[in-house]
């Protein structure tokens, strides 16, 4: 199951089986979940812009907002880990933040010359 849903999905593991049993599932990043439609109020150029964004890649508007959704709950979560770890151990030093900027430059580099990947 997806890493972040189990935590947010409620319910018991024999409602998501019959959820999906029944077809309420969709296809999100290969794994199957159970979908529940929502309504929500955005700005109108927001809505335009995502529905731009989201024919340029192919995908449904709603696919695009989940995946966005889905990335700021990982935020949370990373900056919830962050100050937890920083309240038990101190706060970051200055070279421990240049250290640690300049390994995810070197792995944000390495991920973008990968064999197979399109230049933008």
């Amino acid at each position: 199951m997806h890493p972040i849903l189990p935590r947010f999905a409620g319910g018991e593991r024999a409602g998501r089986v019959a959820a999906l049993a029944s077809g309420a599932a969709i296809s999100l990043y290969g794994v199957c979940v159970a979908a529940k439609k929502v309504t929500v109020t955005l700005p109108e150029e927001l809505v335009e812009a995502l529905g731009e964004a989201a024919r340029e890649d192919g995908v449904p508007l709603s696919r695009l907002v989940a995946s966005a959704a889905e990335s700021e709950l990982r935020r949370r979560v990373g900056r919830r880990l962050v100050a937890d770890w920083q309240a038990e151990h101190g706060a970051f030093t200055v070279e421990e933040i240049a250290a640690a900027r300049a390994e995810m430059a070197a792995a944000d580099a390495q991920a973008l010359s990968a064999p197979g990947r399109a230049a933008a």
